[in-house]
């Protein structure tokens, strides 16, 4: 093997499923299977390059599109998968070695270790690709497979008579404590590594001395039915990593009232007036952003005037008692010729779900309902009138709020419709929150 070896993951996703029907391109955490598994795959800092072998174009345009936002395109490359060997009974060798021969012929360049990559695993890591990759291309191991400790009873069906039952992985006449057992390893699915010589002579997965790469339990899901799928899309927003956005993704800020920059609850007097409370930290965090020229808009369902004298203080334009808020987000943002999938959406209830599909970074805070935290693209640690958007503030301007302003950006975000801002709402009124 080179010095510097050459690491070929392999991604095989053909169009027929019969346990779930589309499989490759369902969504778990609002991302296909198949660029979940491009993106971990092009994350890892073992591979060299990553081919996606598919007999379907729909498929082939996911993989395209999750290689474009990767930040290395080049290293993402299309395999048509022949019809011989996408049908039912072909084997994943198969495909993989197809698409290893293919890859050699159209860069003339030979590959020391090739991986197989499920994307059936919706939650293989960057972390699973680089240690199969580097126990045979690093380590000396022909073959790689990822583990994880499995502590059940196994057992088999010895057929009509029960006295034929039998303990796979134990004595059924013995029942040892978990310590005292041996441990158990399950293969979990997600990601092999082989030698690619050694693969070429034997067509399998398994030959020589295979290293076994330990990952997390918790991530351990492949998914073979409908049942798996459901399970996969409760799970993901407990595992998937919640990325964070930065100044540089964003061009605008839209905040919801209600449950956002409050509590959710409203204090009634004895004349009917509702009063709320807000967090001075909030009122720091938008001050920054303000600062930084970052476009600014609370947008509310809510009609009540404390809204707008809410806005008026932060100095930021506000439409509220507004019943369709994401046609008044799409008309302010067409207003200004901000793209929506480059604003940043803050709400908490089933009533910003719509803006939320129409944002490109629709984010929750922690007190959220949950179907409004599942479909967030990242989320709070904490709740809404307790500090959430200073939060969010410092994500975009780091923790001490002083990024500076983006430099074509302007620093006057009162020309909006609904724009509270007048020169007696100084700045410094909002300067201690």
């Amino acid at each position: 093997m080179t010095s510097t070896p050459t690491v070929l993951a392999v991604i095989p996703a053909r169009v027929g499923s019969k346990g779930v029907p589309a499989k490759n391109l369902a969504q778990v955490g609002g991302v296909p299977l198949i660029a979940r598994a491009v993106r971990a795959c092009l994350a890892s800092r073992e591979v060299t390059d990553v081919v996606v072998t598919t007999d379907d174009a729909a498929i082939a345009d996911a993989a395209r599109a999750a290689g474009d936002t990767s930040g290395s395109p080049e290293r993402l490359h299309l395999v048509q998968r022949p019809a011989a060997i996408s049908g039912d009974r072909s084997s994943s060798e198969d495909a993989v070695l197809h698409a290893l021969d293919a890859y050699e012929a159209m860069h003339d360049r030979t590959v020391d270790v090739v991986l197989l990559v499920q994307c059936t695993s919706p939650f293989v890591a960057r972390e699973d690709i680089d240690g199969v990759a580097a126990a045979v291309a690093r380590d000396g191991a022909d073959t790689a497979v990822t583990v994880a400790p499995f502590h059940g009873f196994l057992w088999r069906d010895g057929g009509a008579i029960e006295e034929d039952n039998y303990g796979v992985n134990h004595d059924k006449s013995v029942r040892q404590m978990r310590q005292d057992r041996p441990e158990d390893l399950l293969e979990t699915g997600t990601a092999y590594a082989m030698a690619a010589e050694g693969f070429r002579t034997h067509r399998h997965r398994f030959f020589g001395n295979t290293a076994l790469v330990r990952v997390d339990a918790a991530r351990v899901l492949e998914i073979d039915d409908p049942h798996d799928l459901a399970r996969a899309r409760a799970l993901a927003p407990l595992l998937d990593p919640s990325p964070l956005p930065t100044l540089a993704d964003i061009d605008a800020v839209v905040l919801d009232f209600d449950g956002t920059q409050t509590d959710d609850r409203v204090l009634i007097d004895a004349d009917g007036r509702e009063i709320v409370a807000v967090h001075r930290g909030d009122g720091l965090g938008i001050a920054a952003l303000r600062r930084a020229g970052v476009p600014l808009l609370i947008l509310s369902t809510e009609q009540n005037p404390v809204v707008a004298a809410r806005a008026h203080k932060l100095r930021i334009p506000v439409l509220h008692g507004i019943d369709r808020k994401d046609l008044a987000l799409k008309q302010w943002c067409d207003e200004r010729s901000v793209a929506p999938d480059r604003v940043l959406y803050v709400g908490n209830d089933v009533n910003d779900l719509p803006c939320f599909a129409l944002a490109g970074w629709p984010v929750a805070v922690a007190s959220a309902h949950d179907s409004v935290r599942a479909a967030a693209r990242a989320v709070t640690t904490t709740p809404g009138g307790f500090g959430a958007i200073r939060e969010i503030a410092a994500w975009l301007l780091g923790p001490t709020l002083t990024t500076p302003a983006h430099p074509t950006r302007s620093t006057n975000s009162s020309d909006s419709p609904g724009s509270t801002d007048s020169p007696e709402s100084s700045e410094s009124s909002e300067s201690t929150e």
